[in-house]
């Protein structure tokens, strides 16, 4: 994991666009993970942002990524690197990644790791920044200053995302786009764009600046198949009730 940026992301969180990006991630995994039951949740970075508050699994937990923060936001946070959880196979009914995947060198491993730890129907969540959007144009124009904490060539794009779920069995079954808002820097411009979010869902939503998506881990059902001596006995039987009844004829 990349120090610098979960820093940096973490600060940018407090700014008027960090907190228009909370605010609509926020009711989004609301939504998502509120009816999501089992026994064990687990949100992986960002302990201070509390993701798991709508859902009622009986046990939660807050992992931070940073190895030198100060976790008195969250007393009870684990120090935990994404990409080797600290966790049993199969041992977790839902994992929350708020914007893990574009701090790692290697997100790939860190969605085989979340495979790894979900129970089979498990859920996982997961937040990033759209690199197809205004806000990620305008990182690609030389001289102009970056709005986001992550820069666009490590941003993991929804169709890019989609292709590792297949990859690793896992079924999406909910995702939006969302800030339509042009990049601006004060709380006072965000909310005059305001009336952009409805039109933004309605002409363009592949344009948001972040995308919240939820997927399910998929597995196989077995069928249980008996001995083949006993299927081939009982043919046996059958042929010989269907041979006594022809002599009996």
């Amino acid at each position: 994991m990349d120090q610098s940026i979960i820093v940096e992301l973490a600060e940018w969180l407090g700014s008027p666009a960090g907190q228009y990006v909370q605010a609509w991630e926020q009711r989004q995994v609301d939504a998502m993970v509120a009816n999501v039951f089992g026994y064990h949740a687990v949100q992986i970075g960002l302990p201070e942002w509390d993701l798991l508050q709508s859902n009622r699994v009986p046990y939660k937990a807050y992992t931070h990524v940073l190895q030198d923060a100060a976790l008195a936001a969250r007393p009870m946070a684990l120090l935990a690197d994404p990409e080797n959880l600290p966790f049993e196979s199969q041992s977790l009914d839902l994992l929350v990644l708020p914007h893990v995947l574009e701090c790692s060198s290697n997100p790939h491993q860190i969605l085989r790791e979340a495979e790894r730890v979900l129970m089979p129907e498990g859920r996982v969540v997961i937040s990033g920044f759209n690199p197809w959007s205004l806000w990620g144009a305008r990182e690609r124009v030389p001289g102009l200053e970056p709005l986001m904490p992550v820069a666009t060539h490590l941003q993991v794009s929804l169709p890019r995302l989609k292709d590792w779920f297949k990859l690793l069995a896992f079924e999406v079954d909910r995702g939006r786009f969302g800030c339509y808002a042009p990049p601006c820097q004060t709380d006072k411009w965000l909310k005059r764009w305001s009336f952009m979010e409805a039109a933004g869902d309605r002409w363009w939503p592949v344009c948001g600046a972040v995308y919240v998506v939820s997927a399910v881990k998929r597995v196989a059902a077995m069928r249980l198949v008996g001995p083949a001596w006993k299927r081939k006995k009982k043919r046996v039987r059958r042929e010989a009730v269907v041979t006594s009844r022809h002599s009996d004829c």
